[in-house]
């Protein structure tokens, strides 16, 4: 099925539909006023504004004018920049209405944006349906629960969540008591996670989070704000600027969610290192072992390599010695010391057998409390009393 989109601004329609690709029926229209009977007549999901100044200028008066029209107020609008644009004329965009503003990138790449806002407009219209009768109760069921309440709440529950997803949806549970709607990201250190409350993550949004991640705790243009703490940012596109007490209990109150967020997302990354780590040493444990049983083999040949060239230098001396016209004394002392070597060798065979042999056993252990997946503080302990600063096993 295709998507029907109505472009302006496009000067050559056989190459914006060649961009656009076969799942979208492209509308052209050359003014604002053209534009409106397609909307009207045509069940459009889509309108994409071309534009090809560095400022926007005129560009962002028709996204004004698109959402102060009521038949064109609901429908997605995307501009595509045909020169690089800055941050701060973006931004200007986004607190205009844009729902994704595209420069430089690919066809692959413009299409999955544009296919993208086209999906989450049809998941946020899902959620809406879904969420009236649900909205109507939580409101009455939190008409007595002060925010304070609700953030305690939060950070009881936020210890439970074994995920960013998790996380990030109690976080969302925790800010429909604000009557807000917003963007999340969760910078890990494995990764960086980018939520609406539908679940899906929306290019514009993250794209202004990442950039603005550094710029101070708070980063307010017209009615948006986003609010940073560490490794956490949240955008807020309706914030109340008309109403100055409840401007300022949001932001107090929403940032020490932001904080207990925080402190969850230091916890799950340290027990995700920790798994790392785990499993680090295990691999390594097994490596070792099989080393060892490499190296265990191959010094059993060499020490039975040298016990019998010392037993046969020992022969060949006992033989021959009865022609070397020594006395008695003499045989005798050349004798004992053969007889040395060769204790002497055997010894340090058996003493080479017996630290193989309790490595071996170390190594052991080290690799089943390991690869249980479940460590027991006991086996913990017992194992570092086996390994003094000196490193020797014992």
């Amino acid at each position: 099925m295709k998507h029907k989109v109505v472009v302006l601004g496009c000067m050559d329609v056989p190459s914006c539909e060649e961009q656009l690709g076969d799942q979208f029926e492209v509308l052209v229209a050359a003014s604002y006023e053209q534009s409106l009977p397609l909307v009207e007549s045509s069940a459009v999901k889509l309108i994409i504004l071309m534009d090809d100044d560095e400022d926007g200028t005129d560009s962002l008066s028709l996204v004004r004018q698109f959402h102060e029209y009521p038949d064109t107020a609901e429908i997605p609008l995307v501009l595509l920049a045909l020169k690089a644009q800055s941050l701060e004329t973006r931004m200007a965009f986004f607190d205009a209405g844009c729902d994704d503003h595209i420069q430089g990138e690919s066809p692959f790449e413009l299409q999955m944006r544009l296919m993208r806002v086209i999906f989450n407009k049809i998941a946020n219209d899902q959620l809406k349906q879904k969420l009236v009768q649900a909205n109507e109760m939580a409101f009455i069921a939190m008409s007595d629960t002060s925010d304070l309440g609700v953030n305690v709440q939060f950070l009881l529950d936020i210890n439970h969540c074994d995920n960013l997803d998790e996380a990030g949806m109690r976080l969302f549970q925790a800010l429909k008591s604000y009557n807000i709607n917003c963007s999340l990201q969760i910078r890990s250190r494995y990764g960086v996670k980018n939520m609406e409350a539908n679940g899906m993550a929306k290019e514009l949004e993250s794209t202004l989070m990442t950039e603005c991640k550094d710029k101070g705790r708070y980063v307010d243009f017209g009615r948006r704000s986003i609010m940073n703490y560490d490794r956490v940012s949240l955008l807020v596109r309706n914030m109340p600027v008309d109403d100055k007490n409840k401007y300022g209990a949001i932001k107090d109150n929403v940032f020490s969610l932001l904080q207990g967020l925080d402190a969850r997302l230091n916890a799950l990354d340290n027990v995700e290192s920790l798994k790392l780590e785990s499993q680090l040493v295990g691999r390594l444990t097994s490596r070792m072992r099989e080393l060892m049983e490499e190296v265990d083999e191959g010094y059993h040949v060499t020490m039975t390599r040298i016990a019998g060239a010392v037993e046969d230098i020992a022969d060949g001396i006992e033989r021959e010695i009865q022609f070397l016209g020594m006395d008695e004394a003499q045989e005798r002392a050349i004798q004992k010391i053969m007889e040395d070597g060769i204790r002497e060798t055997n010894q340090v065979f058996n003493d080479g057998l017996k630290l193989d042999k309790g490595l071996a056993e170390f190594l052991g252990e080290v690799e089943q409390v390991f690869s249980s997946g479940h460590m027991k503080a006991k086996q913990l302990v017992a194992l570092m009393e086996k390994m003094p600063a000196s490193g020797k096993v014992h």
